[in-house]
């Protein structure tokens, strides 16, 4: 003790002692109660668009700053490869198919505002959880998960009713229809098709009636005036919807108030900013969960003026170098409230690339740099393997990367325990609490399986091999590409999940992620020893995996996806569907 005391009043030794003292250790959870959670999820970003993932040609400092602050996952899995059940994953914590928002047909994301498919009400978001735990809940942009089922106000799907205090956004997706110098995108092959049928069937009815005027061809008016009269309803029956594209689909809400039909899209990325960091600055006072949906960087790829150009990659670039500045205005934001000790940062993407999106030779979808497939691939890696990343200034460590599999499943868990909720007891939560990993407290993902879906087709299957180390998957579908080699499907414009479009491998193709994350070396019996004993544990797995799902309505049916008018939401007397609310304030 005399020995300690002589240390002490040592004049380098005391103000040493008073520094360690002083100095703040990573927080512990139970000291924050809590805390503010803001979740970033880009649309159609791809892996490699980003700088702390290794693209150094599209500048993306704001993103990079979180990574830099926080901690950065390298095997990020979206639990599919499509917005609609992608964010239906997200939000529930579930597979899709779980909740019915995964396809058997080809038709995989939700269409129409007017449609009746959707999220189902009795589906718990963590929204829902954190509303009930006091938190003020605000959903910001893009939501594609239904707004009605039977009536044009039940608002059975919508984001008010799955948990979220404030909504203000596109209830739909940004599509290229909602840009009037743009080409269609919506359907594009299938409206060709409706057009050439009407054509088709006009010309049959005016050679017709020709026919009969000169005598040529004997048919009774009767019959004539039936044949055009089919051929108006044929036509009227496909243009009442696919002709309004832009005014059925292409709207802005706030709460159950349209603001704009159609959206003005010159002014959304402002108003989205805006909206935003009035939703913090409203709640700084309690805790708060703000999802901010970016429409960035979907196409038609809504770029203000400020940005174009800016890029060396076109349109694709100034987009995401301009979601990078949105970013970094919420990061402002929420320091000059003094929040930042206080609120967990979540930046993601809901999927792959689009590889196949591309207009006259202009490149308008991601590139997911190393990893091969991209959007609407439900097993290659460029499909499903997205960013991830977690700032939480005291609680995380900073500069951190995880080279462990996580799900955006996982936000799901996470986010109510930090919360203080407790998860739903009456169904499977498939994601996992990250916390633990985040902290450095563990060191392997709770993840030994992951089930990689295409639809609801199993296309390839995961797993985590903890005592070797080893991260094998097994592809028991893979899409065809086209051209041969090229690595997408540029005949189609998406990679089907069945049918001819598609291979199926028995024995299934086998990769270690951990020594091949391109997937560029398939794995046999005769290069891997334990081919055989992987094949069979997967196979095991997917059957236990099997057993825990039931059956649900389907969500993606083709009649919950059709338009259906009196679902559709109108800002006037129907069909007479027009305002603009943001422009008259």
């Amino acid at each position: 003790l005399s020995f300690f005391l002589l240390c002490f009043r040592t004049p380098l030794v005391r103000p040493l002692f008073f520094t360690l003292l002083l100095q703040p250790p990573l927080a512990q959870l139970s000291s924050i109660t809590q805390p503010n959670i803001v979740l970033l999820m880009a649309d159609d970003l791809g892996i490699g668009d980003v700088g702390c993932y290794g693209n150094d040609t599209i500048r993306t400092p704001n993103i990079d700053r979180l990574a830099k602050e926080g901690v950065k996952l390298t095997q990020h899995i979206a639990a599919a490869p499509l917005c609609t059940p992608s964010r239906a994953a997200f939000l529930t914590g579930r597979y899709p198919l779980r909740s019915g928002m995964d396809a058997i047909n080809h038709d995989r994301v939700l269409f129409w505002n007017g449609g009746s498919g959707g999220l189902p009400p009795n589906e718990t978001t963590f929204a829902k959880i954190l509303q009930q735990q006091g938190y003020s809940t605000g959903l910001i942009g893009k939501w594609h998960q239904g707004v009605n089922c039977e009536s044009r106000n039940d608002h059975c799907h919508h984001p008010l009713n799955h948990g979220f205090d404030y909504f203000y956004g596109m209830p739909f997706t940004l599509i290229s229809d909602c840009q009037p110098t743009e080409t269609p995108e919506m359907d594009r092959a299938f409206r060709r098709k409706l057009w050439l049928s009407t054509q088709m069937i006009g010309l049959v009815t005016l050679t017709a009636a020709l026919g009969r005027l000169t005598g040529l061809i004997l048919v009774r008016w009767k019959t004539l005036t039936c044949l055009a009269g089919f051929t108006l309803l044929f036509f009227i029956s496909w243009f009442s919807s696919y002709g309004f594209v832009r005014y059925w689909n292409c709207i802005m809400m706030r709460n159950h108030e349209i603001t704009e039909q159609p959206m003005v899209t010159e002014r959304t990325t402002y108003l989205i900013l805006r909206e935003s960091i009035s939703f913090i600055e409203r709640n700084k006072h309690k805790p708060f969960l703000l999802f901010l949906s970016f429409l960035h960087s979907h196409t038609p790829l809504l770029t203000t003026e400020k940005f174009l150009g800016r890029s060396s990659h076109g349109l694709y670039g100034d987009n995401v170098e301009e979601m990078d500045w949105m970013v970094g205005h919420v990061l402002d934001a929420i320091d000059k409230e003094g929040l930042k000790n206080t609120t967990l940062v979540y930046f993601a993407s809901d999927h792959g690339g689009w590889l196949e999106r591309q207009e006259n030779k202009r490149q308008l979808g991601g590139w997911n740099g190393i990893y091969r497939g991209g959007k609407a691939m439900g097993g290659w890696e460029g499909g499903i393997r997205v960013p991830g990343i977690f700032r939480w200034p005291g609680v995380l460590p900073a500069g951190t990367v995880i080279n462990e599999p996580t799900s955006l499943m996982d936000i799901y868990p996470t986010v109510v325990h930090l919360a203080g909720g407790l998860l739903p007891q009456d169904r499977v939560i498939d994601g996992r609490d990250l916390m633990p990993l985040l902290q450095g407290t563990v060191k392997q993902s709770e993840h030994e399986f992951l089930f990689h879906y295409c639809g609801v087709h199993l296309h390839a299957v995961r797993w985590h091999q903890k005592d070797s180390g080893a991260i094998w998957k097994a592809h028991y579908v893979t899409p065809i590409f086209h051209p041969l080699g090229a690595g997408a499907c540029y005949d189609r414009g998406f990679c089907p999940c069945f049918g001819e479009g598609v291979t199926h491998h028995d024995p299934p193709l086998l990769f270690d992620l951990s020594r091949d994350p391109s997937e560029a070396k398939p794995l046999s019996a005769d290069t891997e020893p334990l081919f055989d004993t992987v094949i069979k544990q997967i196979g095991r797995a997917v059957e236990e995996h099997r057993r825990t799902l039931t059956p649900v309505p389907e969500q993606l049916s083709l009649y919950n996806l059709i338009w259906k008018p009196w679902l559709q939401p109108c800002c006037g007397t129907f069909p007479f569907c027009w305002c603009d609310k943001e422009g008259d304030n």
